[in-house]
């Protein structure tokens, strides 16, 4: 895997047809790879196999699939039935809402995706010891919601062989704004996310890109510490023209001269 790279998240909820889309002019705009979150209301899978059909080299990935809610059987079973590109492929996996025995649970569902012939797992992580199981048993771990120093520590503190990507929630136009507010204040509001945060110091808005000005330095920072930076997409509306949009402006073959526009 290249280190430094860009990639771009996109709500499952969106459904596989605004995904297949949207998934043409992420390739075309130099994004490493195409994240989807997944949600009761929107299959991460089903929408990756329709980006995968209309894509060619545009890595895949989940941004990520709680355990608790679809095991890992039912996951690997899925990839299986929709014929995913294993070689493009990365399962994001977290633990879910169920705190108790969180660890065993995961570690159970990277053994059992492993032994499906799934190759690249990574883990969601807020604390340090499901940070731990991603690097020791998993191929990387995910962060979300931490601003670049805390980003660059986390990484620091896993050794220079774990693959270490974050998800940052990104907004590029005045218009989406107030949804990017609304999305940081229900995640302030999570007690493990506002413990999280109380730990590390930091407001959960100092942990999102706010405007177009802050792209190229926020990139910056995060790329010095972990490998992958995900800019998770917060535009004015779920259309697929606002996320062509937002890929165009920010993806790593033409963010420099949209920014200056």
């Amino acid at each position: 895997m290249t280190r430094g790279v860009v990639s771009i998240g996109l709500a499952g909820s969106l459904g596989p047809d605004a995904v297949a889309g949207i998934a043409p002019a992420v390739e075309a705009a130099g994004f490493h790879t195409l994240w989807i979150n997944d949600t009761p209301d929107g299959d991460a899978l089903a929408a990756l196999a329709a980006a995968a059909r209309v894509t060619s080299t545009l890595r895949l990935a989940t941004g990520v699939v709680p355990v608790d809610r679809r095991p890992a059987t039912e996951i690997a079973a899925e990839v299986a039935s929709l014929a995913l590109p294993l070689d493009r492929l990365t399962l994001g996996i977290g633990s879910g809402m169920a705190k108790q025995g969180a660890l065993a649970r995961v570690r159970e569902a990277i053994e059992v995706l492993h032994g499906a012939g799934i190759p690249r797992v990574l883990v969601g992580a807020l604390g340090p010891k499901m940070r731990r199981l991603g690097a020791d048993e998993a191929e990387g771990v995910l962060l979300n919601w931490v601003p670049p120093t805390e980003a660059a520590v986390q990484a620091e503190a896993l050794g220079p062989e774990a693959y270490v990507a974050v998800y940052v929630r990104t907004a590029i136009v005045d218009a989406a704004r107030a949804r990017l507010d609304a999305e940081t204040a229900r995640y302030a509001s999570f007690p493990n996310y506002a413990a999280n945060f109380a730990r590390m110091g930091v407001d959960a808005a100092d942990t999102t890109i706010r405007d177009a000005t802050e792209l190229a330095g926020a990139l910056e920072a995060y790329t010095a510490g972990v490998d992958e930076v995900v800019l998770r997409a917060i535009v004015p509306d779920d259309t697929v023209e606002a996320y062509i949009d937002f890929a165009r402006r920010t993806g790593p073959t033409q963010a420099s001269a949209s920014v200056s526009a």
